[in-house]
């Protein structure tokens, strides 16, 4: 099942052979059944072949653990060296269709690039990362996934000692932006090259011996990002650390540290424990994307043109993309929101007039949503959605010309109902019931609710009975305020 790790067909100054520390009483504590299905995997050979792999030194069929190294811009400093501190690269798997997927233990020990860290992970932010994963997964947005929840055995110091795991993480590559702003920083054009072909030969395979492969690259990582954060937004989601080695090549989710969902609307909101200045808030996050890629395609200005002047006129013509292709992905998620099918110049202010209303009065994002796909119905959804604003003459009023646009779809209302329950989630990781699946775990060994929650996750837009606690919003002595990344 496990292949060695591609990268290790790059020069050996892309790596570092680390070998993972021997952890004798480690054992499974959840398996995503859903991603085994998906892989076409047995449960029973991989738990055992995970399990292998930390049980003993040595112990590894697809060859030794690989750590790479990065650097990043952290809160908007650059930092040329970070890399696998706490990560080891334990191969690669494909997928029936033959797509190629890293495997990798995040929390499985020190490594040359750990800094002084004990590259371990607790159990809690590794919950986190599986929860908040398979929950954007459901929702369709690209993500990395877990496999496995590994529990340790060992405990791990923090502020106090808690738990240790190991995530199992699947992606379908690493790479970030700060995989090229390490060798970029270097200096290192033909390291830079390589690892440019290397991005192209997993991801975009098709513009490999193009003439202009190397800024249509650029472009393609551009577009994904804007259609990333699009979708981000669309369901209330906030990375929390958008540092550029957090931003993958790939336009996949990478990282769920201090992440968490809005409850009421508030584009200044955060709740990452370090981000002080709000710098990565749910509103900043489309211009910080566009930040991180400018710094990338910095990185590829060697590779664009010889001459300086023309490689920037390349980079700037891609980045200039960025704009209008986020734009039109962030307008046509918030319209089929709404119940369109087609997006109308008119309907980026619709849709900004009525995310004015519910921060001015902290409506919950995600319940308002599912509550208002009904309104089409009739009175009485219409009824639950408007009591969510103290003064509904706001509302009532953005509505009208809600139903007016609707109206000239020509879809029947229980067509429009149906779109947008298909859009709109009645089920998100929502931040009390994440805190309290970890809770249960670190305080009384009970992986009894993450197993629960990731249940009620899989199906986000499909109501079932017994499902309200999942559902509402948190009551005020609920209420997260901060979380954290656990390193």
């Amino acid at each position: 099942m496990l292949l060695a790790p591609s990268f290790r067909q790059l020069p050996e100054r892309f790596y570092s052979l680390d070998a993972i520390a021997p952890l004798p009483n480690a054992s499974i504590g959840l398996l995503n059944h859903r991603l085994l299905q998906d892989l076409k995997a047995d449960a029973h050979e991989v738990s055992g072949a995970l399990l292998g792999l930390v049980g003993a030194a040595g112990s590894m069929s697809a060859g030794e653990p690989i750590a790479t190294g990065y650097a990043g811009h952290q809160f908007g400093s650059f930092v040329p060296t970070l890399g696998d501190g706490r990560a080891h690269l334990v191969g690669e798997i494909l997928d029936p269709s033959q797509r190629r997927s890293d495997v990798q233990f995040k929390g499985s020990g020190r490594t040359i690039y750990s800094r002084g860290g004990d590259g371990r992970a607790t159990l809690g932010s590794v919950l986190r990362e599986y929860l908040l994963g398979e929950c954007l997964h459901a929702l369709g947005i690209p993500t990395t996934r877990a496999l496995a929840v590994i529990s340790t055995g060992a405990p791990v110091l923090r502020e106090t000692v808690k738990p240790g795991a190991i995530l199992v993480r699947v992606a379908a590559s690493h790479l970030r932006v700060g995989s090229f702003q390490y060798y970029a920083c270097r200096g290192d054009l033909e390291g830079l090259r390589l690892l440019a072909d290397y991005a192209m030969a997993r991801h975009d395979a098709d513009l490999i011996g193009e003439d202009h492969r190397y800024r249509r690259f650029l472009g393609r990582v551009v577009e994904r990002q804007a259609r990333l954060i699009a979708q981000w937004m669309s369901v209330g989601f906030i990375h929390g650390v958008m540092n550029t080695d957090n931003m993958t090549i790939s336009g996949e989710t990478l990282d769920y540290g201090p992440c968490a969902f809005l409850d009421h609307m508030d584009p200044g909101k955060v709740f990452s424990s370090i981000d002080r200045g709000g710098r990565y808030a749910y509103g900043n996050q489309p211009n910080i994307a566009l930040w991180n890629l400018t710094r990338f395609a910095e990185t590829l200005l060697p590779l664009l043109a010889e001459d300086e002047e023309e490689a920037i006129a390349q980079a700037r013509a891609e980045l200039e993309t960025y704009a209008p292709a986020y734009e039109a992905a962030y307008t046509m998620h918030f319209a089929r929101k709404l119940g369109l099918a087609s997006v109308e110049e008119a309907d980026s202010r619709l849709v900004a007039d009525l995310l004015n209303l519910m921060s001015a009065e902290r409506v919950d994002f995600t319940v308002f949503f599912r509550q208002l796909s009904d309104c089409p119905l009739g009175d009485p959804a219409v009824a639950r959605a408007a009591a969510h604003f103290a003064d509904p003459a706001g509302f009532a009023a953005w509505r009208q010309r809600w139903e007016a646009r609707l109206a000239t779809t020509g879809r029947s209302a229980e067509a429009i109902a149906a779109a947008m329950r298909a859009v709109n989630p009645a089920y998100i990781a929502r931040n009390h019931r994440v805190e309290e699946a970890i809770a249960a775990a670190e305080e009384a060994g009970d992986l009894g609710p993450a197993q629960e929650l990731a249940e009620w996750l899989s199906a986000p837009y499909t109501e079932r009975p017994g499902g309200e606690r999942y559902q509402s919003g948190p009551l005020p002595h609920e209420v997260v305020r901060q979380t954290f990344c656990g390193t």
